[in-house]
């Protein structure tokens, strides 16, 4: 079971809503963006050879093919190595519903990518409608709940906690740096990825049960939770 709060589902509901919020504001609202960009340009200005490396590096890794990669091995890892199917894949539900929570905001709002033609040091140019939110920090959002929900009551706690915050707050810094979103577009990332965790915990925590052990060969790898007995029909009386 993974950790669930009261009421989750009106959670997931206020936090889309946020987004959508933040999302229509910033496509509507006149000089919204341009304000916005103003932080993009700033530190395009001020552009470092070593955090050059280190943002690159971010854009890399946790790109849609690394975050298929890191996603990938892990739950290989906990399902063939520590023999757990269920945090096996409780672990990749959950990364990949806080990653794809990007997806489904991207195509609802359509926000344009800043304008790498009018930044000082473009390092990755990027254009299209898909930058709001971003499914950069939105994978590293995921993969932070993901390893804090698998670290729970363990002496490594508060390590997940510590790595959870820092590493998407430094993804998200490493955005704005390269200058292919805007400051908005990170924030939400951390709502939007954050709803759709919530969303999969209380999905997971319903289901699990009965949709894992349906699944072909799992047992051979590790134990799976018994489907409970269906209740009993009471007999009526004639």
């Amino acid at each position: 079971m993974l950790p669930q709060p009261r009421f989750w589902g009106l959670w997931v509901v206020l936090l889309s809503a946020a987004v959508l919020t933040v999302g229509f504001v910033a496509i509507d609202v006149p000089g919204f963006s341009p304000r916005e960009f103003t932080v993009d340009q700033d530190l395009s200005r001020h552009h470092d050879g070593v955090l050059n490396a280190l943002a690159m590096t971010l854009n890399y890794v946790f790109s849609p093919a690394g975050g298929i990669v890191m996603i990938a091995i892990i739950c290989v890892y906990l399902l063939v190595v520590r023999k757990s199917p269920v945090n096996a894949f409780a672990f990749g539900g959950v990364a990949a519903a806080g990653w794809l929570s990007s997806q489904f905001f991207k195509v609802i709002v359509e926000r344009p990518r800043p304008n790498p033609a009018l930044l000082v040091d473009p390092l990755a140019p990027e254009t299209g409608s898909n930058s709001f939110p971003s499914g950069h920090v939105a994978l590293a959002v995921g993969l932070a709940w993901a390893f804090f929900f698998l670290a729970r009551n363990t002496r490594w706690a508060s390590l997940a906690v510590i790595a959870g915050i820092a590493v998407p707050v430094i993804v998200a810094g490493s955005r704005l740096y390269i200058g292919v979103h805007y400051p908005s577009d990170v924030a939400a990332s951390f709502l939007a990825a954050t709803a759709a965790v919530l969303l999969f915990a209380g999905l997971w925590n319903h289901y699990q049960g009965r949709i894992l052990p349906r699944i072909p060969l799992i047992y051979r790898f590790g134990p799976v939770p018994t489907p409970s007995p269906a209740p009993a029909k009471k007999r009526i009386a004639s």
